[in-house]
């Protein structure tokens, strides 16, 4: 057993098709399936269920994965670990990030730059659920997203909590001088509204939709999309109203906009930046982390 075999089962669990994990293997389809029957020869396991394609891994086969995450997990940790020794902090940090999360994240990075200039992102809109699996399974490095509090102690991930600086509407003036006049908007007001929202999917959606629901409101969503920029640019045409988090967003891609905050409940979740725990976090992650919480709002 050889760690690149780990990589190519690890690789096959993420792509679930023989062709594109030898792909990102770098080695030809007969040799990745070479490889990894080898591998469960040397065991003595039957790993993987084959027909015509890939159809799964057996139930032995997903206890060796778990294994198998871990040590690839560490030997690419020990790789960054190296180079960080021979050229300062440097390589690819992965991400998973929960859209329409109160950080304005390319701000962040910008401020961690500053300290640490070799650092690249690969950065996937993610799903609470795909983020939490993501975070065990070592398939991104960190996460920004809405969590439990519960889980976050249960999974020991080291976390950042953000600020919850609540929710505000984003509008064209021109278009909704109304809005202009009040300080604040209530959901009443919010909801006669035509909105523009994330799709319901998304948790920040999810909790809008239950306050609304919970005063027996039904809006207008005349734009609904998971693109934050077309819900922007929607708002600044004077098609609606945007709903996000405050602090989400840039200043500067709200020129021509007007903001007032929503009178509305604070989120059942915490948003956080997370990590694994200290020793299984990877050295790229744990500079990463320790240089970003410097930077995050009291």
């Amino acid at each position: 057993m050889d760690i690149k075999q780990l990589i190519y089962l690890t690789n096959l669990e993420r792509e679930r098709h023989f062709g594109r994990a030898a792909e990102v293997s770098f080695v030809s389809q007969p040799t990745l399936s070479m490889r990894l029957k080898n591998l469960e020869r040397e065991l003595g396991l039957s790993l993987i269920n084959r027909s015509n394609n890939f159809d799964g891994f057996t139930p032995e086969g997903e206890r060796v994965l778990t294994w198998a995450r871990e040590i690839v997990s560490v030997y690419q940790g020990l790789k960054l670990e190296v180079e960080s020794l021979k050229h300062g902090v440097n390589g690819t940090l992965r991400l998973g990030v929960m859209p329409q999360c109160s950080v304005a994240l390319p701000a962040l990075l910008k401020a961690v730059q500053a300290r640490y200039p070799q650092l690249d992102y690969r950065v996937a809109a993610m799903s609470a659920d795909q983020l939490l699996e993501a975070l065990n399974s070592h398939t991104v490095d960190g996460g920004i997203g809405f969590f439990e509090l519960t889980s976050l102690r249960e999974l020991h991930f080291q976390t950042a909590l953000l600020k919850d600086p609540g929710v505000e509407a984003l509008f064209n003036p021109v278009h909704f001088p109304v809005l202009l006049e009040q300080e604040s908007i209530s959901l009443t007001t919010l909801a006669s509204q035509p909105l523009c929202l994330a799709e319901p999917t998304r948790y920040f959606r999810r909790y809008l939709d239950g306050q609304l629901r919970e005063t027996g409101l039904i809006p207008r969503v005349i734009v609904e999309s998971a693109s934050i920029m077309q819900l922007l640019q929607s708002a600044q045409v004077g098609l609606g109203v945007m709903v996000s988090p405050c602090g989400h967003l840039l200043p500067e891609l709200m020129q021509n906009l007007a903001r007032r905050p929503i009178e509305i409940a604070p989120m059942g979740r915490q948003a956080a930046l997370v990590i694994a725990e200290p020793g299984r976090a990877s050295p790229l992650a744990q500079h990463f982390f320790d240089e970003a919480r410097r930077h995050l709002p009291d």
